[in-house]
C-alpha cells in the first residue's frame, strides 16, 4: 500500500519537538545552574542519548543490523556527530549560561539563514530575490535583540558561542542531508551521538580532566532533584524531539519542518519567562519577530526543483524518502 503523506500529522509532529525542545532550554540552565558544566553536560547528553538509541533500534527491525558502517561512511558520521551532536550542544549551553534562553536561541536561529546562503554561494544555487531581505531583517532583528544603540549589556561569549551554534548547526542540516542517503533515522542519529560521546570523553582525557557530574545527585534552588532534571534532558528533550522530527518529514518538506520549527524560541522565551524570570524588553521582542521573518524568508529563497518526485513505500525505501526531502530543502 502506497504511502499518503498527512501533513497536518506533521505540523503536529513538529510543533510538539519544539515545544518538548522549548521545554528543554529551561531544563538544561537548571541543571548548569546547579554546577554542571557544558562540556559535562554535552557528554552525558551524548552518552545517555546513544544508549537509549541503540536500545531502541535492537528493538526494531531490522536490529543490530541497520548499525553497520562501512569505511566510506565513517567521515560523514564523525564529522555529523562533532559539528552537530557536540558542537552545537556545547556552544548552546554556553550562550544559555550567559544570556537568557530565548535570546540565545534566537542566535542560533539564523542557522537556515546560513544554509540559505551556502546554497547561494557554496553550491551556486539560483535564489529568489528575497534572500537579501531575509538577510536585512535578520541582521535587524539581531541589532535590536543585542540592543546596539546602548551598551551593548549581551554577553560577549554568550552572543559569539550563540552565532557559532548558528554556523555550526548550518552544517549539521548540510551533512544530514547526506547522511540519510544511506542510513536510517535512528541509527544515523544513533552513531552521531556516539561519536559525540566519544569526542567529548576523548577531549576531557586531553586535557587532563576528567567529567564531573556529583552535582547531580544535588537538588535545584526550588528543590527539584537533578536526576529527574537529567531524565527529561534525555528522554523528552533529546530523544522523542529528534525522532518527532525525523518522523514529520515522512509528511512535511524538510523547508516546512525548518519554518515551522522556528517556533522554538518564543515557545522557549515563554518558558524562561515563567519559570525562569528571564524577560526580554519591547525593543528585544520585536526583534525577535523581524528576525524569525528574516529567517522564513530566506528559507523560502532558495528555488526548489522543477518537478516533485513521488512518495515511495515505507520500509527499506524509508531513507530515500527523508533524503528526497531534504535534497529539496538544500536545492
Amino acid at each position: 500500500m502506497p504511502f499518503r503523506p498527512r501533513p497536518a500529522l506533521g505540523i503536529a509532529m513538529v510543533t510538539l519537538a519544539s515545544l518538548l525542545f522549548a521545554v528543554n532550554g529551561t531544563v538544561s540552565k537548571l541543571i548548569l545552574r546547579a554546577g554542571v558544566s557544558a562540556p559535562d553536560l554535552t557528554t552525558l547528553r551524548a552518552l545517555g542519548a546513544c544508549a537509549g538509541l541503540i536500545a531502541l533500534g535492537v528493538a526494531l527491525r531490522p536490529g543490530v543490523r541497520r548499525f553497520a558502517v562501512t569505511a566510506r561512511q565513517l567521515p560523514l558520521l564523525i564529522a555529523y556527530g562533532i559539528t552537530g551532536f557536540l558542537a552545537v550542544p556545547m556552544l548552546y549551553f554556553v550562550a544559555i549560561a550567559r544570556m537568557p534562553v530565548g535570546v540565545a536561541l534566537l542566535f542560533e536561529y539564523t542557522a537556515p539563514l546560513f544554509v540559505a546562503l551556502w546554497a547561494r554561494f557554496g553550491q551556486r544555487h539560483p535564489v529568489r530575490p528575497r534572500l537579501w531581505a531575509g538577510l536585512a531583517l535578520c541582521l535587524l532583528g539581531l541589532a535590536c535583540v543585542a540592543e546596539v544603540w546602548g551598551d551593548l549589556s549581551l554577553d560577549g561569549v554568550g552572543v559569539l558561542a550563540g552565532l557559532g551554534a548558528a554556523v555550526l548547526l548550518a552544517a549539521y542540516f548540510v551533512l544530514g542531508a547526506k547522511g540519510v542517503a544511506s542510513r536510517d533515522t535512528v541509527s544515523l542519529t544513533g552513531w552521531a551521538f556516539g561519536v559525540s560521546a566519544v569526542a567529548g570523553l576523548l577531549f576531557r582525557a586531553l586535557s587532563g580532566t576528567a567529567p564531573d557530574w556529583s552535582a547531580l545527585g544535588g537538588h535545584t534552588d526550588g528543590g527539584t532533584p537533578l536526576w529527574l532534571l537529567c531524565a527529561y534532558l534525555l528522554i523528552l528533550g533529546t530523544i522523542v524531539p529528534y525522532l518527532l522530527i525525523a518522523g514529520s518529514l515522512r509528511h512535511l518538506p524538510a523547508t516546512s519542518v525548518g519554518i515551522l520549527g522556528m517556533i522554538e524560541p518564543v515557545l522557549a522565551a515563554a518558558v524562561a519567562w515563567i519559570t525562569l524570570g528571564e524577560r526580554l524588553n519591547p525593543a528585544q521582542l520585536a526583534g525577535g519577530t523581524l528576525l524569525l521573518i528574516g529567517v522564513a524568508l530566506a528559507e523560502t529563497a532558495r528555488v526548489p526543483v522543477a518537478a516533485l518526485i513521488e512518495p515511495v513505500p515505507l520500509g527499506q525505501n524509508e531513507a530515500r524518502a527523508v533524503e528526497r526531502d531534504r535534497v529539496h530543502s538544500a536545492r
